[in-house]
């Protein structure tokens, strides 16, 4: 008799084990990318890439009207495809290009400016990728546009001539 209770328990476990395998399995836990749109960023306090005792906090974007967001990280390729293009949109257009420094290490991301240059108006260091989660990000690079504090455009990959244009048609 044991061993048939021991195989009932046993069938009884393995059923409820798979009815919660199944039920996880048939969950819609789809990921949008656009989630955040249209919405008021997060709140969030970073330390400033260059000087840790300087704090940026989110509040200082949503005080400006019109704002880009790119996340980042020195040992990221397509990063440095994309670069060229933040340093135009700053130098010609004069858009404030927030900078979120994703898991990097600080000297390394200090020298990815010092070659390439600095178009951020400043850069916080998410260094344990927090920042960027609650942004909706999953990578670098990805780059988002903010109109009075909420998220009205986000591009995911390095930024490319078609969405600088849209950058600028979003700015007007």
């Amino acid at each position: 008799m044991n061993i048939k209770y021991r195989i009932i328990i046993l069938t009884i476990t393995f059923l409820l084990i798979f009815c919660v395998f199944l039920k996880v399995l048939n969950s819609n836990k789809t990921y949008q990318p656009n989630q955040m749109i249209g919405k008021k960023i997060p709140e969030f306090i970073l330390e400033n890439l260059f000087d840790k005792k300087i704090k940026i906090n989110s509040k200082e974007l949503l005080d400006n009207d019109f704002v880009v967001i790119n996340i980042w990280a020195s040992w990221c390729i397509p990063c440095k495809v994309e670069h060229p293009l933040l340093m135009n949109l700053k130098t010609n257009n004069q858009i404030n290009i927030f900078g979120i420094n994703y898991k990097d290490e600080r000297i390394n991301a200090k020298n990815f400016l010092n070659k390439y240059g600095n178009p951020y108006q400043s850069i916080g260091s998410d260094s344990n990728g927090e920042v960027s989660i609650q942004l909706g990000a999953y990578g670098v690079p990805e780059t988002y546009v903010l109109n009075k504090g909420k998220i009205v455009f986000k591009n995911i990959g390095p930024i490319n001539e078609e969405v600088v244009e849209r950058i600028l048609k979003l700015k007007k």
